[in-house]
């Protein structure tokens, strides 16, 4: 009896080793990337010390540029070298063409419909052809440019009058609420015909005001995702206020966007009643509203708002962010800011305003406007992916489902792929004639595939206005020490406001004649 029950026993455990080889032999457990040590219910967030994309660098120095990490409840793939990216944005662009769903898309995507957080498919497409014919494309561009040259216009005369009082000695102003005041502007009077400061507001108390304002419902909450879309546990406590001052932020960006509704169909209802001819329409909200009538379920006023709210945020950001930083570098390096200042005064002169047509004959300001992008990249680590099938990247199984980060900040600076990557240096950018597409992947700053950021052409023509304007008509002295750029950008992408770039502004006095006519 005894040999039978141990028989018995006997096949009962070599029927589960077989069923647990065949199984592994049939189906073997598919390699992931590298991953270190994670911890139960937070995974691997207990490694972030520091900045995001400074942890995630130093991890795929030790890991490889493919690393698998889980933050919370989320899967997370980062990877961090050219071949991975170009296998992520060919290979696999379809794959990884959406965006996970977070605290932020669920406040402000307008039930995502928002160009950022839309799902891939019909109605992203439809919304990216939109924006990219009406705003971006090159004919649109070119029809637009008499507007970035007259706000630089501004921009100058505001600069001059605020900083002309004390001579020689100048003023200390907060560059950084000037570049954002005309970004911002800029993208207003793209989606509206009209600025959102008035040219006698500029550099005034009431115009900072407004901007204040602005900021504080439209940026201050820019995160794209944030620690509770990784534990949502967290929002039941109410961690950090998060989830309340989003709610706040998006019912003011509604009232914003609502009065702005508001003035347009008034507007429209007066131009009817007074001409029964039908006029073209000259802004995005007016194109929007003209397809409202012919598609009202698709053009709802949420879509209209999603449109005007990436535009807002996304453009103004950017571009404000991308001259602030351009400006910085030039400070703490002046010999290129001199050999800058060379180039337009040999190629422009000192009697009239750069224009957008000048910019192909100012080589030198694309390159210095590349190097900032490549040292800091207004999103360091791109705009989060997301998966809805398995994948393979750099030979590893990526399961669906993975959110995956591109660690820009590590690529830009990788010294087996740039010279002395940690210096500013914008003459290696000369050999390229300034354009991106000699370094392929080694060179991400607005994303690649499908993904790829629409606005990167109309953001790098305001760059390079409000940059050659700034350098060629006046003079600048940093109150920043060289050593304290990479904190303050770590402070930017921590949505810190604490360090705005401030400097002293001194008009030229070759210049003064013409500034006092402008």
């Amino acid at each position: 009896m005894e040999n039978l029950n141990s028989n018995y026993y006997l096949a009962i455990l070599l029927c589960f080793v077989s069923i647990f080889l065949l199984k592994h032999l049939l189906h073997p457990r598919k390699r992931l990337p590298p991953s270190p040590l994670s911890l139960p219910i937070i995974g691997h967030l207990y490694l972030i010390k520091n900045s995001l994309h400074h942890t995630l660098t130093s991890l795929s120095t030790k890991y490889g540029p493919v690393l698998y990490l889980r933050f919370g409840c989320r899967n997370i793939l980062v990877v961090s070298s050219p071949s991975a990216v170009e296998e992520c944005f060919t290979k696999n662009d379809i794959i990884f063409a959406n965006r996970p769903q977070s605290m932020d898309g669920d406040k402000f995507s307008f039930n995502y419909t928002a160009v950022v957080w839309a799902p891939y498919g019909y109605l992203w497409r439809a919304i990216r052809r939109l924006t990219v014919i009406e705003i971006f494309s090159s004919n649109s561009l070119n029809k637009s440019s008499a507007m970035r040259n007259e706000e630089i216009g501004i921009l100058i005369r505001g600069l001059f009058k605020a900083t002309n009082k004390n001579g020689s000695t100048g003023e200390r102003i907060n560059l950084s609420s000037w570049a954002f005041t005309f970004a911002f502007n800029v993208m207003m009077r793209t989606g509206t015909g009209k600025p959102c400061v008035s040219k006698e507001d500029i550099g005034t108390e009431k115009g900072k005001q407004i901007i204040e304002e602005v900021r504080g419902f439209f940026f201050s909450t820019l995160l794209i995702m944030n620690v509770c879309d990784f534990m949502p546990v967290l929002k039941w406590f109410g961690y950090k206020g998060i989830e309340k001052r989003l709610v706040s932020a998006h019912k003011k960006r509604n009232e914003f966007l609502n009065s702005l509704f508001s003035e347009f169909r008034e507007k429209k209802v007066i131009s009817v009643s007074e001409s029964s001819t039908r006029e073209k329409k000259s802004t995005l909200v007016e194109t929007l509203f003209s397809l409202q009538e012919s598609k009202p379920e698709f053009y709802t006023d949420d879509l209209i708002k999603s449109v005007l709210v990436v535009l807002f945020v996304a453009g103004t950001e950017t571009t404000s962010m991308t001259i602030q930083w351009a400006m910085r570098l030039l400070l703490a390096h002046p010999e290129a800011f001199y050999k800058l200042r060379a180039e337009i005064d040999s190629k422009v002169g000192n009697e009239r305003l750069l224009s957008e047509s000048d910019l192909t004959k100012l080589p030198y300001l694309q390159c210095v406007i590349n190097e900032t992008l490549r040292l800091y990249p207004p999103v360091p680590l791109l705009l989060p992916h997301y998966s809805l099938e398995d994948c393979t990247v750099g030979g590893y199984h990526v399961p669906k489902h993975t959110i995956l980060m591109v660690n820009t900040w590590a690529i830009h600076r990788n010294p087996n792929l740039w010279d002395e990557p940690e210096k500013f240096k914008p003459e290696r950018f000369e050999a390229m004639e300034g354009e991106k597409e000699g370094f392929s992947y080694n060179f991400v700053p607005f994303g690649m595939g499908r993904r790829a950021c629409p606005g990167a052409a109309m953001g790098l023509r305001s760059v390079s206005l409000v940059l050659g304007s700034l350098v060629q008509w006046f003079d600048w002295k940093s109150l920043e020490l060289k050593e304290n750029l990479d904190a303050c950008y770590d402070s930017r992408i921590t949505l810190n406001k604490h360090m705005p770039l401030e400097a002293i502004c001194i008009p030229r006095q070759t210049c003064i004649h013409f500034l006092d006519q402008l």
